[in-house]
């Protein structure tokens, strides 16, 4: 691991000299302002196109910010610049004055195109990272993962980001991150969901904010992602529709819709499709003071039909005043083949006996969500706003599980269960932010958060004894979760033209409940938390800015920690939650520096967290059953640093490196035994990205994750790799796309426990997943892909 580290640094030390060897070469930089002919409104997005007076070949490009300005730089005088956008006739200029290597292009005018222009238009690649205050942002444009994608297919693009097969996503390695839609919940946030309904054209840039301000609910240890979408511009209807297919079984079509006029935006999404995921197992319970064994190895299915609409509108009341109303109802119907082959060892490793264990499981899953929004713009600046959301989600399971069990030799095999769970979910998010700048430089901010969650979980099971199915007390019951948590912040940031700095505090209440009706054992958690934020930022050039920041963190035990139940699928390996666990508290601290040039950019990071009540699932054994439930066990301290580069040699070639090591510091004791211990661990990615002709792009995706230690377990190394071909048809209406998850299928997870009296062997793996996909633009739309939510 050594010699891959230095390797690492050395490499990000040769791009750090050859980027500044690169400086010395001064550029000239070039600044404008876009506006409307006939409104004199600002045209925000337009296309910023530079190229060569000699060859008419691109150079670079960028577009222009919300205010209609943009700013795009050269290293030659002999260039020209052409400004751009959907439905505007373009404008070329070609006559620059050089002053002081600066050219002030001043303002320009762009026209409506009275006629429909079937062309190409050239949208340039903004640089992919820059800093603000309290956060990183990765500007989105129009190259591999930015064209004909879904949001989430683009967040695995951006450094610190990974999202699995399942969609579930993490920040710097670690989940539990807050996903946020121009910087508040919403339908759309729902990564289960419609997240993979957002096209990257939709979106303008993703903020990584690995230290969140007090502004944010104080939830989440790793972080928020906040996807902020573009301002709509394309005014008639537009539309794709998208058709995909898979192996294993992954199918999908999809139809997106979008009509805009003067005062209303109207949007809508209508998919269905059909998907499984396999899953293989294979695990070892050995009891070491008897030698006994159970041997398990099995495949178990999730096959799903789903089918999801998401309907919305935006009504300008006014130009200061918008109100959005949208709603997202899905349902899915759900079987769980699985097929699971035991054998039990004696103490002389000779088998004793030999059964499997055949699940078949149906259930419904209804789900829907809907979204109120209110904001108020300010005439005094475009900044000073008012806005006020409420957000309502509910998840339905009624499921039934049938488990037979058969002897194949030696003794008996268990008796047959079966189970049945009625669950729901519901919840509910109020939310009111007010911002107020007093001028170019001082902002302040406050506002407040109401979160209800009602969850009820009826869950029985029942064991066949001489043909009379009998319910067994000791597993059913019925579990009530009730959380309300209420927030108020308030923050104020100064950002002058090179430092800045951006104080908060963020008080958060919390009332939680639980219940198990029939035993009537509850839980009652009252407590209110102060989570203080500062952060501050210094540009010691243009190219190089330095960043420090601090957030205090909680992480709240989620149902499925609290809920005592669980799936008795394999009945010798029992997951259970735990109504007694307290929350987890984080301190984090951040030092973050970034280096930008025009073929480099490098972000490196320090950072620590010290958290208390570390929330760890740990393992008791009986009787070869080996039991697995979370519990607060004690602090953990991580440092570590973060690299994260970007390097275009030439336009057809791009790299995307992330590298992450953090040393940790665990100490904690649980009924008289010591889980005192030190450990690393470390992850990179690296994505290569390639342009071939004929509009052809061609990605590859290699990561790795050295092994780790949790209280008990060693989770071994993983390394896999990923890859996708595009191609655009018709001018980029037309979009063919292929791409092959885990190519080597060794993307799995495997782990060991050892312990004085027991040792448990886990390894789990997906296996390959290749998809085809067929998506079409019309109007003036683009082409995007639907490929359903994620799973629940």
């Amino acid at each position: 691991m050594k010699s891959i580290l230095n390797t690492s640094l050395f490499t990000a030390l040769l791009m750090l000299i050859g980027g500044s060897l690169l400086a010395q070469n001064e550029p000239i930089v070039i600044t404008g302002t876009v506006l409307d002919y006939q409104s004199q409104s600002p045209i925000e997005f337009a296309t910023i196109m530079l190229g060569s007076s000699q060859d008419n070949s691109v150079i670079t490009g960028t577009t222009t910010d919300e205010d209609g300005t943009f700013t795009i730089s050269s290293d030659t005088e002999n260039v020209f610049l052409e400004i751009s956008f959907i439905g505007y006739v373009s404008q070329k200029i070609t006559d620059f004055e050089v002053q002081s290597n600066r050219v002030d292009v001043g303002t320009l005018f762009l026209s409506e195109n009275s006629q429909t222009l079937d062309e190409v238009v050239v949208r340039a690649e903004k640089s992919q990272t820059e800093f603000k205050l309290d956060r990183r942002v990765f500007n989105v444009g129009q190259d591999l993962s930015s064209t004909g994608a879904s949001a989430l297919e683009l967040l695995n693009n951006v450094p610190s980001v990974n999202v699995n097969i399942e969609g579930e996503i993490s920040l710097r390695g670690s989940g539990g991150v807050q996903i946020l839609i121009n910087g508040k919940p919403s339908v759309l946030a729902d990564e289960g969901g419609a997240l993979g309904s957002i096209t990257a054209d939709m979106i303008d840039r993703i903020e990584v904010i690995t230290n969140p301000s007090a502004k944010y609910d104080a939830e989440g240890s790793s972080g928020i992602l906040n996807i902020v979408l573009k301002k709509e511009e394309k005014k008639g209807v537009n539309g794709s529709v998208s058709v995909n297919t898979g192996i294993p079984d992954n199918h999908s079509v999809g139809l997106s819709l979008n009509r805009r006029t003067e005062k209303f935006n109207l949007f809508s999404q209508i998919g269905a499709g059909y998907r499984e995921l396999p899953r293989d197992n294979n695990t070892i319970n050995q009891d070491l003071l008897t030698g006994t064994t159970i041997l398990s190895t099995g495949t178990d299915y999730r096959n799903e039909a789903f089918y999801n609409v998401i309907l919305g509108a935006d009504y300008h009341i006014n130009p200061l005043n918008v109100l959005t109303l949208s709603g997202n109802f899905a349902y899915e119907v759900e079987e769980q083949p699985s097929l699971t082959n035991f054998r039990q060892l004696g103490g002389d490793d000779l088998l004793v006996s030999e059964w499997y264990r055949e699940e078949n499981t149906e259930a419904t899953n209804p789900k829907w969500q809907y979204e109120l929004q209110y904001k108020k713009d300010f005439e005094d600046n475009e900044d000073h706003t008012l806005l006020f959301s409420a957000l309502g989600n509910f998840f339905g399971k009624d499921q039934s599980s049938e488990f037979e069990n058969a002897t194949i030799t030696g003794s008996e095999a268990p008796s047959n269960q079966q189970t049945e769970t009625s669950f729901s979910e519901t919840k509910y998010t109020f939310q009111l932010d007010y911002t107020k700048p007093f001028s170019d430089k001082v902002t302040l901010e406050v506002g407040s958060q109401y979160v209800i969650t009602d969850v009820a979980n009826d869950y029985a099971v029942s064991n066949l004894v001489n043909n009379e199915w009998i319910q067994d007390a000791g597993l059913t019951n019925i579990f009530e979760f009730d959380q309300k948590v209420l927030g108020v912040y308030s923050t104020g940031a100064y950002e002058g033209e090179r430092w800045g700095v951006k104080a908060g505090l963020r008080l958060e209440m919390t009332d939680l409940s639980t219940l198990l009706t029939n035993t009537s054992e509850d839980n009652q958690q009252n407590y209110a938390n102060l989570f203080p934020s500062l952060h501050t930022s210094y540009k010691v050039t243009k190219r190089f800015s330095l960043q420090a920041g601090y957030s205090k963190r909680i992480f709240r035990p989620r149902l499925w920690d609290l809920n005592p139940f669980f799936n008795i699928r394999n009945n010798f390996s029992i997951r259970t939650g735990n109504p007694n666990l307290n929350p987890e508290f984080t301190d984090s601290y951040e030092i973050n520096s970034i280096y930008i040039f025009e073929k480099v950019s490098l972000n490196l990071g320090i950072y620590q967290r010290y958290t208390t009540d570390v929330v760890e699932r740990v393992s008791t054994f009986e009787n070869n059953v080996n039991t697995f439930k979370p519990l607060n066990i004690g602090t953990n301290r991580a440092t570590g640093v973060e690299l994260n580069g970007k390097y275009s040699p030439n336009k057809w070639l791009t790299f995307n490196g992330d590298f992450n090591y953090n040393y940790f510091n665990r100490e904690g004791v649980f009924e008289d035994n010591s889980f005192d211990f030190s450990a690393d661990q470390w992850s990179s990615k690296l994505t290569t990205k390639i342009k071939f002709p004929a509009a052809i792009d061609f990605e590859v995706t290699g990561q790795y994750r050295s092994q780790y230690q949790t209280v008990q377990q060693t989770v071994s190394d993983n390394f896999f790799i990923d890859l996708g071909i595009r191609k655009k048809i018709m001018n980029g209406k037309t979009i063919l796309n292929l791409s092959v998850r885990d190519v080597f299928a060794s993307r799995n997870r495997e782990s060991e426990i050892l312990q004085d009296d027991f040792y448990i062997y886990n390894f789990g793996q997906r296996g390959r997943f290749i998809t085809l996909g067929l998506s079409y633009g019309f109007g003036k739309g683009e082409a995007m892909e639907y490929s359903g939510g994620r799973r629940r």
